[in-house]
């Protein structure tokens, strides 16, 4: 059954209000897309609406779609190389100029979460938002001390549309698993629940305080990134150090200030694979609304990262699978990459290797042929989507968040410096981090670290092995009773096939009897039969 259908209308409601079906020319549309746009046109809010063939009403339309609605238009907002400049603008005010709500309610949910009086903890305390975005809203503020700083208040009353709209997502990813290869090969439904449970921590703010004090500690001293100090929080409300910057889609400013965009793309991709490689603490919402730069030192300009409520971490594994299979690609080794997500057990193990290697080859090989700025991303990334479905690739939901932070920074990257050579810069970096994590040494220093663990274990290594040993006999045994009890129950079929075969036989011969013979003979034969199969029924 649907789920939520009242809020299933209400959302088709807004699409045709805002005529989103007019976003994108019809000849552009993707096939599969067309139905949808027809079915928008459909709702009769679309005949008499004031906004139509606007598309400048984006905006307003994910704002009123609700949380999850616009954080896609902020994924959107990163590739500039994807969406047409007349939609981008619109998606951009997303990032951080959503419609603010009631400064009355903001002062109140401070006061009440952090159970103080506004004056007792603020000098001053400004009501005009600086910024508001889909779960929260940013107000500057002044300790006591004079610090600066800036107070994040969450929105009211977001949670029961948030589940409800992830509700409806599942139905739709269970919907689409059971149809769709490519949906079950992605496990679709599963990287639905974990961006569900990643939402809902975004709505906790001490979670989000915890990440900050992390990443801060891991950048401590760096010259290249710089993470604000928190100083209160709680579920509902941060208390965190005000930092200035210039965001980092503002590539005008660069230029008037004389900042090398090359450097500070580079950098950028430094602080990400030190971030995945280094620390395994990666910022996992990287829309230009939370990634600022520090333009003091216009020579050495550092990163101010924001906004740390979605981070991801990697298992050790998939860190090294990680880092092996770009490697593969930066060298043309695809034999290498094939065999790398065969041992990670992402394929089945009757695949065609060659042929996977062939296709992962024709591919993906163009994407360390070209500059970014050539490259057709979003068209190479959907025929790694059918290369997985026809091959049955598995890719495991904890590395869908990487995916979709690669998608930011790469949007990011295209749109600070377009012919900047990720490949190129990545190569020595993941070169040295595999070394490193793959050598002697390493793996000694490891097992030293570990030895008393292993040492309390070694004793109970006798008893799993009796216990092994045991399990493998019992199920040895069980093996071979119900292979006996099936035997039995096969000689028992045939057995009953073979009585039903001459019940079935007797009875037929008995009956053609009774027809071509008189009634005095007929009748005992009738008889015959009836107690033939009486007895029959009763055995």
């Amino acid at each position: 059954m649907i789920p939520h259908i009242s809020r299933l209308l209400e959302l088709w409601r807004i699409a045709a209000h805002y005529r989103l079906d007019t976003l994108i020319a019809k000849d552009d549309l993707p096939l599969k897309a067309k139905p949808i746009v027809k079915l928008i046109a459909l709702h009769p809010a679309a005949w008499s609406s004031k906004h139509q063939k606007n598309p400048e009403k984006l905006k307003q339309a994910l704002e009123d779609m609700g949380p999850l609605a616009i954080k896609l238009g902020q994924l959107l907002s990163t590739r500039r190389d994807l969406i047409p400049p007349h939609i981008l603008n619109q998606l951009t005010i997303l990032q951080d100029r959503v419609k603010p709500f009631d400064v009355h309610t903001v002062k109140d949910r401070v006061q009440q979460s952090l159970k103080a009086d506004l004056n007792t903890l603020f000098q001053r305390f400004d009501e005009q938002p600086l910024a508001a975005a889909s779960i929260a809203q940013v107000h500057t503020a002044a300790l006591h001390d004079g610090k600066e700083v800036v107070v994040k208040v969450t929105r009211p009353d977001i949670k029961k549309q948030i589940l409800q709209d992830f509700e409806i997502l599942t139905w739709l990813g269970r919907h689409c698993e059971q149809r769709l290869e490519a949906a079950r090969a992605l496990h679709l439904n599963q990287i639905i629940q974990d961006y569900r449970q990643t939402i809902l921590n975004e709505l906790d703010l001490t979670l989000e305080a915890n990440n900050t004090r992390r990443m801060r500690a891991y950048f401590t001293g760096s010259d290249m990134m710089y993470v604000p100090e928190v100083y209160m929080e709680s579920t509902d409300v941060m208390v965190a150090e005000r930092i200035t910057g210039v965001p980092i889609s503002d590539t005008e400013t660069f230029d008037r200030l004389g900042i090398d965009r090359k450097r500070l793309a580079e950098n950028g991709l430094k602080i990400f694979f030190t971030q995945v490689l280094r620390d395994n603490f990666f910022h996992a919402d990287m829309h230009p609304g939370n990634i600022f730069v520090e333009t003091v030192y216009q020579k050495k300009p550092r990163y101010l990262a924001l906004d740390c409520a979605i981070m991801g971490e990697l298992s050790k594994q998939d860190q090294m699978n990680v880092a092996r299979m770009l490697l593969a690609v930066m060298n043309n080794e695809f034999d290498q990459l094939v065999h790398i997500i065969y041992q990670a057990a992402w394929v089945p193990p009757s695949i065609d290797k060659d042929a996977l290697a062939r296709d992962m080859r024709r591919t993906v090989g163009p994407m360390i042929s070209k500059p970014m700025n050539e490259l057709d991303f979003a068209g190479i990334l959907l025929q790694i989507m059918d290369i997985a479905r026809r091959f049955h690739l598995e890719i495991p939901p904890q590395l869908m968040l990487l995916i979709k932070t690669l998608i930011h920074v790469e949007g990011l990257g295209t749109a600070l410096y377009p012919q900047l050579d990720i490949w190129k810069l990545a190569q020595p970096i993941l070169t040295d981090w595999v070394k490193a994590n793959s050598s002697p040494t390493k793996n000694l220093k490891y097992l030293r670290q570990h030895l008393p663990d292993l040492m309390l274990n070694v004793q109970e290594f006798p008893n799993l092995i009796l216990e092994s040993l045991h399990s493998l006999k019992m199920q040895s045994q069980w093996q071979d009773r119900q292979l006996r009890e099936l035997q039995n129950i096969r000689i028992q079929i045939e057995s009953q096939q073979k009585r039903s075969w001459i019940f079935g036989s007797m009875i037929a011969i008995l009956i053609s009897l009774a027809l071509v013979t008189p009634w005095f003979i007929a009748i005992p034969l009738i008889v015959c039969s009836a107690i033939i199969a009486i007895w029959r029924l009763v055995k």
